[in-house]
């Protein structure tokens, strides 16, 4: 899996509904009115960009701009981390989890200490999570996560994760940890000739 697809839908899934008008706004004069009106995630975005050649791996200045202007500094942190090479540093398997703890982080949140247990951390292991993040339940998700990871290791996987989600009857948000695999893996399969002409062919009267 292309650690940059990886990224792009991490970036998408944590966009909210305004954020996403604001980004079709920020792209107006970059984007056709009719490819923007078929926008409907931060990834339809993105791959527009991407096909018109104004997003690459190596060239993110444009995101960059586009998430600054969103405020979003948790994403541009995302952004830096990768550009830092954290995220192409990763093995495939550890990146299909790097996408399933953003959604998870993003949709837990009070549910947080009920997953923990179902992944076997330990109530000593919570309260230090919630002592070291007393304000952020989305904190509290991603540091369980990681305790979870270290303590699986190599087992540590996203049927893994969903399983102990579905077992906490969290099935919409384990929905989304394999929706969006899915959409990673079809966003990934896609060849840029096959992109370049569904999107010309869109584009014809």
């Amino acid at each position: 899996m292309d650690p940059f697809l990886v990224l792009l839908h991490s970036l998408s899934g944590s966009l909210s509904g305004n954020d996403l008008m604001e980004l079709k706004f920020l792209c107006r004069e970059r984007v056709s009115k009719r490819k923007l009106e078929r926008v409907q995630s931060g990834l339809d975005l993105f791959t527009v960009l991407l096909e018109q050649n104004d997003l690459e791996r190596g060239r993110t200045g444009l995101l960059r701009e586009l998430l600054a202007s969103l405020r979003r500094h948790d994403l541009l942190q995302r952004l830096d981390d990768f550009e830092a090479g954290t995220a192409t540093a990763a093995p495939p398997g550890e990146a299909d989890l790097q996408v399933a703890f953003d959604i998870v982080c993003d949709n837990v949140g009070r549910d947080w200490k009920r997953l923990a247990r179902e992944l076997k951390v330990s109530e000593a292991k919570m309260d230090g999570i919630e002592e070291k993040y007393p304000r952020s339940l989305s904190e509290r998700v991603r540091e369980s996560l990681k305790v979870w990871k270290n303590a699986e290791k190599k087992n540590a996987s996203v049927a893994g994760l969903v399983k102990a989600l579905r077992t906490c009857r969290l099935n919409l948000v384990a929905d989304l940890v394999e929706e969006a695999q899915e959409s990673v893996s079809k966003s990934e399969d896609m060849s840029p000739v096959l992109r370049d002409s569904t999107v010309s062919s869109s584009e014809t009267p």
